[in-house]
């Protein structure tokens, strides 16, 4: 079976208001006997001891202040980046589709930021075309996402290759079944969902600090300062702020997995889709005080409850011995000892387990392997996929990137393999190596789906 070209590839059609005053708080788990967990250097601990989650991050100095308020963030004078009608859509998502509808922009998935450099020396004609490909794909998604009840089989099938910038924060939300389908059930869903966040956020930090969970909360305000280093949004304390208020009241909501290390970077191609909306500029270099409190606590709100839609799909990933981690790295070694067998053989005979490197795939979703604007064109497909992508999908996504380093792995030894696989060079990946990976991912998930007889792990 012949690889499909990737830019073209089609899967098949798939059926607040909060206290005013200051509170001190910044979040983690209860831990049990026979889980992973991490101290204070970031060393897993108990049954996955030789498993290095957080690869080379450094630690970084923690802002002896604690969290702020939920509604703390208050205006800049110099609010240029900020859309003049940013409180419309938070109101309204719709309003910025059609205002981006009515100026016929031609934006395209991270085309601004991620085109591959080889596009430079295209023909003029070749560019007109594309761009005229990408156009028409975006007026495709426009008028399915003002339908007054959006088809969700049509949406799927134009998320699987890339939804526009201006687009996408609305397509992930319907997606992730955070917005209902019918249009004039939106406006009051978003209401409701940001009320009952901010008052999850009233009634867990009222009484400040004093009244968290001290283990959990430690452990929150060890990665918050880590998540994304060298990042500029996730340098900024109100950015910090709203990561820790959704890490520990998910955490104190989910009982049976708490906090565990690595979800914190899995709350940020959600803030930074939804920061998109409502700003000019990249959003990887803003600082979210700049916005009015209104729209910062709608980011925070949104963000909390498509991280909640996602991590329902894969909670056994976090629970005690983390099952679903165990399974999929067993299943990605029995499957890349079938597609590449000379890998596989290597691997074992210089004493490589698989749970030494992709322990950290699954559980991180690669987001500590790809840069963030990656991950958010990689979760377009997932999305686009089903409610089992970010299992089962992944799975297959995580053996075509192994197997992308098959040559140059086989010629290391022991300490080799795993420091290129801690560190592997992806710093200039574009949306073509993503689409590239995801194009094999799906012909492998496509051959093997229906063969779980060749599978021995359940």
């Amino acid at each position: 079976m012949s690889v499909p070209r990737a830019l073209v590839l089609t899967p098949p059609t798939l059926k607040l208001t909060v206290p005013s005053s200051k509170h001190e708080w910044t979040l983690v788990q209860n831990s049990d006997k026979g889980r992973s967990s991490t101290d204070e250097k970031g060393e897993v601990k108990g049954s996955l001891a030789d498993v290095d989650v957080e690869g080379d991050m450094v630690l970084g100095d923690m802002d002896p202040d604690f969290a702020e308020p939920f509604t703390s963030a208050k205006p800049k004078q110099v609010i240029n980046t900020v859309r003049e009608d940013a409180e419309e859509i938070v109101n309204d998502p719709l309003h910025l589709i059609r205002r981006r509808a009515s100026k016929r922009s031609d934006s395209s998935p991270q085309h601004s930021r991620s085109q591959s450099p080889a596009k430079d020396a295209q023909s003029p004609e070749r560019l007109m075309r594309e761009h005229s490909i990408r156009t028409n794909r975006r007026n495709k998604f426009i008028e399915c996402l003002l339908r007054d009840d959006v088809d969700m089989a049509e949406l799927r099938k134009l998320a699987w290759s890339g939804v526009p910038n201006e687009l996408r924060p609305l397509a992930w939300q319907l997606l992730l079944g955070y917005l209902p389908l019918p249009r004039p059930l939106r406006s009051s869903t978003l209401q409701r969902k940001r009320g009952e966040y901010s008052s999850l956020v009233e009634l867990t930090f009222t009484r400040g600090r004093e009244g968290l969970d001290q283990q959990i909360w430690h452990q929150i305000e060890i990665d918050v300062p880590r998540t994304r280093p060298g990042v500029r949004l996730w340098m900024h304390r109100s950015t910090q702020r709203s990561l820790e208020r959704i890490l520990y009241i998910w955490a104190i909501r989910h009982p049976a997995s708490g906090y565990v290390q690595g979800i914190n970077d899995l709350v940020t191609p959600f803030f930074q889709v939804f920061l998109s909306a409502y700003i000019d500029s990249d959003p990887e270099e803003f600082d979210p005080s700049m916005l009015p409190s209104t729209v910062l606590n709608a980011i925070e709100a949104d963000s909390f409850w498509c991280l909640s839609r996602l991590l329902d799909g894969i909670q056994d990933n976090y629970i005690t011995a983390q099952p679903g981690i165990q399974r999929s790295v067993k299943r990605m070694a029995e499957l890349v000892a079938r597609i590449d067998a000379p890998l596989y053989e290597h691997l074992a005979a210089q004493n490589v387990e698989f749970i030494q490197f992709a322990f950290r795939w699954m559980n991180c979703l690669l987001m500590r392997e790809i840069s963030v604007t990656n991950t958010i064109r990689m979760w377009d497909t997932y999305l686009a996929e089903g409610p089992d992508a970010f299992s089962q999908f992944h799975l297959y996504v995580c053996s075509a990137f192994l197997v992308r380093w098959s040559e140059k792995l086989r010629e290391m030894d022991f300490q080799g393999i795993i420091m290129f696989l801690q560190s592997l060079p992806t710093q200039d990946w574009t949306d073509h190596e993503i689409e590239m990976l995801l194009s094999q991912a799906f012909v492998l998930n496509s051959i093997w789906q229906n063969a779980q007889s060749h599978f021995t792990g359940k």
